[in-house]
């Protein structure tokens, strides 16, 4: 049973939620003023866990037969057959029932609005097939999160959120663009659409720039119109830091580099604007 609980959290990277979860949760917070509610908080987290675990099945269902071909994911769990493909569809209807019904614990506006988000989850998979924009696609899929966090505890939509969300937009496409640069023989080869296909590395590294540039930007304006003070303003001088570095760091096809870049660096920012976030409100 631990096995197979260890193969299902590697299908879907679980750990990789931190880029999504500690977002959703500095709106929830912005919302609340402080700590939100902990019966919303809860089915927030597991409409979040949800969800991404829902897109993240569906994304290795759809991408099985590119994951075959490409060295770097021939290792996965469906290309291997260490899960087969009904498990693997379970494995997202029920992630996708969960997340639907989360939501109807929230509210009727967070039902009615899990239906498209998911079919815009879903949708990101088939975007390398024809948009070297997929990046953006993926971005939004993320950028969700805050909006979504914000609709379950008001029902409404207001600016910070709006801003969080085209803050996690821009900073996701841009470290997926970072990622991008691994592949970028294989999606030629066999075809699939990205930045770095279509400009190659070193140009596709400068828009990754760019939207990281936004990403500060975005999340400067969401700390002015919640209204965060000096602790939050000290964490995104923080960030501008890690992001510089990542960027410093990021060599195409160094897997290696790449992989600090994408995982660990990104992983520090999200948290840590999420605590920062949190101990303003606090201190306040």
């Amino acid at each position: 049973m631990l096995d197979r609980i260890r193969t299902y959290l590697s299908f879907v990277r679980f750990e990789h939620a931190v880029f999504a979860l500690p977002f959703a949760l500095t709106s929830a917070w912005v919302c609340a003023g402080g700590v939100p509610p902990l019966r919303s908080l809860a089915w927030i987290i597991v409409a979040v866990i949800s969800a991404r675990s829902a897109a993240m099945g569906f994304n290795r269902i759809v991408d099985l037969e590119f994951d075959k071909l490409n060295p770097r994911t021939k290792n996965r769990e469906l290309p291997t057959g260490k899960l087969t493909l009904s498990q693997a569809w379970v494995f997202v209807i029920v992630s996708s029932a969960i997340f639907v019904f989360a939501a109807y614990r929230l509210n009727w506006l967070a039902f009615w609005l899990s239906f498209p988000t998911l079919a815009w989850l879903f949708g990101y998979s088939y975007t390398k097939r024809f948009t070297d924009w997929s990046h953006l696609w993926l971005g939004s899929a993320l950028g969700i999160a805050p909006v979504g966090a914000w609709i379950a505890l008001k029902g409404t939509i207001e600016l910070p959120p709006i801003l969080l969300m085209v803050a996690v937009t821009c900073w996701v496409a841009g470290f997926d663009i970072i990622y991008a640069t691994l592949d970028e023989d294989f999606d030629r080869r066999i075809g699939l659409h990205s930045l770095v296909v279509r400009f190659g590395a070193i140009k596709a590294l400068w828009i990754s720039r760019g939207l990281h540039g936004i990403f500060l930007l975005a999340l400067a304006a969401f700390g002015s119109a919640s209204q965060l003070g000096a602790v939050f303003w000290l964490a995104w001088l923080f960030i501008v830091g890690f992001i510089t570095y990542e960027h410093a760091i990021a060599k195409p096809g160094d897997p290696q580099k790449v992989n600090t870049a994408f995982f660990t660096v990104n992983g520090i920012v999200s948290v840590l604007l999420f605590v920062a976030t949190a101990l303003d409100l606090a201190l306040r």
